[in-house]
Formats: structure tokens, sequence, C-alpha cells
């Protein structure tokens, strides 16, 4: 639910805000499937932040919208953005709601289960120690995706979410990252940002 009196309006492009929606509704989706396959807490409760501030990213791009229709003809062109908003609202909704079962312990029965776990990638976070080698490296320079597989697709760092972070994006310390690739991979990527492994190997 949309706490409206919190929300601060911001004059962003409509465009900008679909493209946001969109990748996090994504993003939702592959954090609640994870959390329900590992029964993981801290992945659902991420994933019902993510979808109070996709609910603040509708409530936005409506007010934009209703500023940016001038005319009848404007308010019909926009109606298709209407549509699509609504749609990302819908499948964050959607992802809340399997997050919901993981949160409320209601259980997963062993066939969805099952189902999950055919999925080659797996999806985990890991919070970077004060000890690891990542701290002050750049994601392109460290090749990971090369090297161990390893996608990092978001990073967490406080209340912030960087969606499809870049390559000259730099970790830093106490960041929260989100990363996808193989079972092996996500263990290294782990490791590394806890401080239990010192070296990424070549």
């Amino acid at each position: 639910m949309v706490h409206l009196e919190k929300i601060e309006y911001k004059p962003m492009p409509v465009r900008d805000l679909l493209v946001e929606m969109k990748d996090i509704s994504e993003l939702m989706i592959d954090l609640a499937y994870s959390a329900a396959l590992f029964h993981s807490r801290e992945l659902a409760e991420d994933v019902l932040e993510l979808e109070e501030h996709v609910d603040t990213l509708a409530y936005i791009l409506g007010m934009n919208a209703m500023l940016a229709a001038r005319d009848a003809e404007d308010a019909e062109a926009l109606v298709g953005v209407s549509v699509v908003a609504a749609a990302a609202n819908k499948i964050s909704d959607a992802a809340a709601d399997i997050a919901a079962i993981v949160l409320q312990e209601i259980g997963i029965h062993p066939i969805v289960r099952e189902a999950f776990q055919k999925v080659e990638e797996r999806l985990a976070r890991a919070q970077v120690k004060p000890d690891s080698i990542l701290i002050g490296q750049k994601l392109g320079e460290l090749e990971l995706a090369a090297k161990i597989g390893v996608d990092i697709i978001a990073i967490r760092r406080g209340k912030k979410w960087i969606i499809n972070p870049k390559g000259d994006e730099t970790v830093h310390k106490e960041d929260v990252l989100v990363a996808r690739g193989a079972p092996l991979g996500i263990e290294e990527i782990k490791g590394l940002a806890e401080g239990t492994v010192q070296k990424l190997e070549d």
C-alpha cells in the first residue's frame, strides 16, 4: 500500500520511470523465486521493500502523466503509458505475494521447490564486509562474469537500490550485492564479499 503522505513529487521523464519500474519488477521476480527456493527471509523482505518503491514510482508516473496532458489528445496518448505502468505494478504485487509465503511461514510445496531447483542459474545476496577484497573495485574491472560466471544484477546501498549496475560502479563497504550465476560462482562471490575468500582467480 502506498503511503501517499511520504511521497515527494519528482519531475522525472515518463520513459525513465517506466524503465525503472520494469527493471525493478523483473528483479523482484528473481528475488521472490529465490526467497521461496531457499526460504530466505532477507530476500523476501527485499521484495516487499522494492514493492513499496514500485508503488511510489507508479504514483509519481501518474502525476507526471496528468501534468503532461494538456488536452484530450494528449490524455489519449498517455493511456498506453498508464496501462504499461499498471502491468509492471501487478508484476511487483505478484512477486510480493510469493515473498509473503516465505515471511508468513506458509511453506513451499515440494513440487514447487523441485520446479525451482531445475533452474541452472541461482540468485543470492551477499553483504560486503570490511575485509572484503571487493571494496573499492569497479565491477567492470573485476570481470566476474568471465572469471566465475556471476553477474551483479543489483546493489543495495543503504536504502538506495542500484538496478543493473554499470561496469564503472564501485563496490562499497556494507553494500549488499545481488548476484546471479552458477551455484559454484554464487558461493565464490559470497566468500569474496564476506572476506572468507581473499583472491579472485584469473
